[in-house]
């Protein structure tokens, strides 16, 4: 048994095959320790390490040549020949239920980490390191322990311990009846809590909605009074017009006797929106704070042709048509050399298709292009901007657009009144309508801004 043990191989713990030596005396199969370096080769801490003996763990520089251990090799065929033998022997001369269902060999040990009887390879191979006893050394103790719960078991009955046993029945039995109570309160508790939650929720949910709905008929009450200030200004001034003696100034404002029975359009539409959309021509021609604009050609893009005076844009692809560097866009945008910081001002513009995009700015709108952008008009929080589509208005400020469904239309009107923080877009044709309405608190002066798509071209209207 100790012979046999002596040549197993520390790695498969299996008989040697092809056994090999290594410098520090120990042996492995040649395979095993061919393995074992193949894996250390692979380690990130084995060019430091080397090779090592997993054994004793010593050290080699360079790998050890491997060479057959004859003898050994001969001593191991001679015990494998006779393990063979022996296991022959044994098989025929004991009881089927006496050898190891693993291993064919005869059960000779008791494992106690394991609980079951062993044979000589099983304490080799799995039992090498656990608690192990002869058969006899074991039944002795537990014959032992048997009999003295046979002694304890007599004398509880002696003792009226029977009485006890019924007792904790009992007492099991409340305890588990009362456990189980406990666990569907629990539940139940646990449900009438969840559906306080969901009523909770509802309700924050109900009073969510409310108050959005709150602030839009907030919202669009304060639009409503806006649009009765500008209403009223303009009475006021038609009043100051009718009144004045001069005719000379009276007849400067041009002649708007064949729309003079007309008067303010109503539209009607769902909630409270759109209450008042639409102004006669002659209402809008008292805009008497009209602004005469000139494009500033130091903001323009290359590709943007300005008229003599400044006062036309074109976008000619493909022409470059100014070299100067400066802080001038490099998308196709214009900036206008006027820029207001109070008061009401009022101007007109003419396109000669859509793609378009005007609007106000403050003078640090960046000239770089925005990534995904052709323009950068609206995309901040200092511009604001209208994007005239074929189709239809997109209404553009901190990036987010907001679409218009509304009549396109070549002329535009642009009103800011800065006090109020009021910037709106009028359409012009037979009938003036407003289009957009931008409500916000103005900080820095404003710059009316142009972006033109290849082709387009944009001019700003003059009154003498």
């Amino acid at each position: 048994m100790l012979l046999e043990e002596k040549l197993v191989c520390s790695i498969c713990l299996e008989l040697f095959r092809v056994p090999v030596t290594l410098p520090c005396g120990h042996n492995f199969c040649k395979l095993c320790i061919s393995n074992h370096w193949q894996k250390q080769e692979q380690d990130p801490a084995w060019a430091e390490s080397g090779y090592t003996c997993p054994e004793c763990r010593r050290g080699f520089s360079q790998r050890p040549e491997l060479e057959k251990n004859v003898t050994l090799c001969s001593v191991v065929e001679l015990a494998r020949d006779g393990v063979a033998w022996a296991l022959g022997t044994e098989r025929s001369e004991v009881a089927r239920g006496e050898l190891c269902p693993q291993h064919g060999r005869l059960l000779e040990l008791y494992c106690k980490d394991e609980q079951r009887c062993i044979c000589c390879v099983c304490t080799v191979r799995q039992c090498q390191r656990h608690q192990r006893v002869l058969f006899e050394e074991e039944r002795s103790k537990r014959q032992v322990r048997m009999m003295g719960g046979r002694t304890v078991a007599r004398r509880g009955i002696k003792q009226g311990k029977l009485w006890q046993l019924g007792h904790c029945t009992t007492s099991t039995c409340t305890d588990s009846s009362g456990g189980l109570k406990s666990v569907i309160l629990s539940k139940f508790a646990l449900l009438r809590k969840a559906l306080e939650d969901c009523q909770g929720q509802a309700v924050a949910k109900i009073e969510q909605e409310q108050a959005v709905a709150l602030g839009r008929m907030e919202e669009e009450w304060n639009l409503l009074k806006d649009r009765l200030d500008i209403l009223s200004q303009h009475t006021e001034r038609a009043q100051q017009l009718l009144a004045c003696p001069d005719n000379r100034t009276f007849l400067q404002v041009p002649s708007s006797e064949p729309h003079t029975h007309r008067t303010t359009e109503w539209r009607s539409c769902q909630g409270h929106k759109g209450l008042m959309k639409h102004f006669s021509p002659f209402m809008l021609l008292l805009f008497t704070d009209h602004r005469n604009l000139t494009f500033d050609p130091k903001t323009a893009n290359k590709y943007l042709a300005l008229s003599k005076g400044n006062r036309k844009a074109k976008h000619s692809p493909g022409t470059i048509c100014r070299q100067e560097q400066g802080p001038r866009f490099e998308p196709w945008q214009v900036l206008c050399t006027q820029g207001y910081s109070h008061g009401h001002h009022y101007w007109e513009v003419k396109f000669s298709s859509h793609s378009v995009v005007l609007g106000v700015t403050y003078r640090s709108l960046p000239p770089e292009r925005k990534q995904g952008h052709k323009f950068n008009i609206g995309l901040d929080g200092g511009s604001w901007g209208l994007q005239v589509r074929e189709d239809c208005y997109l209404a553009w400020h901190k990036g987010q657009p907001e679409k218009i469904q509304e009549q396109l239309c070549r002329n535009l009107g642009v009103s800011l009144d800065y006090d109020k923080g009021l910037l709106s877009f009028y359409g012009l044709g037979e009938r003036t309508w407003l289009i957009h309405s931008f409500h916000d608190v103005f900080t820095e002066p404003l710059y009316p801004v142009f972006w033109l798509c290849e082709g387009r071209a944009v001019e700003l209207c003059w009154r003498d």
